[in-house]
């Protein structure tokens, strides 16, 4: 981790030394989440909503190249529903939420084919800060846990996007994050595996 941050930040020195110009902002907005669970008897998840929130400095190499670092709180995660046995032969439907938070660290290459519209890509580590999963057992109530330890503590991804500049300090964002590495915690024996996917509409303030 550390070596990827010095890294990191040594590229954003070297590339403002060669740029024409350096933007500093805000963003925030709207997370669809969801996890790619490849594991057998696994039910299937579907998409949560939540939020991401930091900060960004986009750093113009010229008119139509630029590198982008950001910094952002994220919340992710994913819902499932399942009917749990209780071994007495009862059963209970229950609904179940992953949520799971990150500090995301992006570095986005962006192509400005015309002065306002741009197209990005380019790399993203996350650092797990916190995971839960509620259990709503339908009729009985709801319990919230821990589940930290059944989760890596880093995930790394690849992120598309494109976005527009509304004017001079606004800027809308629309960006999708493949994660593309195994973030569950297998139990010895099994080949469980567990990737991030999520779709992401920013508005930022340029300062």
């Amino acid at each position: 981790m550390k070596k990827f941050i010095v890294a990191l930040v040594a590229l954003v020195s070297f590339s403002s030394l060669q740029a024409q110009g350096v933007k500093y902002g805000v963003k925030g907005g709207l997370n669809i989440a969801n996890l790619n669970v490849d594991e057998a008897g696994f039910p299937s998840t579907s998409s949560i909503a939540n939020f991401h929130i930091g900060g960004y400095a986009e750093i113009m190499l010229n008119k139509k190249f630029a590198i982008q670092p950001e910094l952002l709180y994220s919340m992710q995660g994913a819902k499932f529903d399942f009917l749990f046995d209780d071994g007495s032969g009862n059963l209970y439907d229950t609904e179940n939420t992953f949520k799971l938070s990150y500090i995301n660290i992006p570095l986005m290459f962006k192509y400005y084919p015309e002065s306002k519209f741009f197209l990005e890509a380019g790399p993203q580590i996350g650092f797990l800060t916190s995971a839960k999963l509620k259990v709503n057992v339908i009729g009985f109530g709801s319990d919230t846990q821990n589940i930290e330890e059944a989760f890596k503590s880093v995930d790394f991804g690849f992120n598309l996007g494109a976005g527009y500049n509304i004017s001079k300090r606004a800027v809308i964002n629309v960006r999708y994050n493949l994660g593309l590495s195994n973030i569950g915690e297998s139990e010895p024996g099994t080949d469980s595996k567990v990737t991030s996917r999520v779709l992401s509409v920013s508005l930022g303030c340029n300062f």
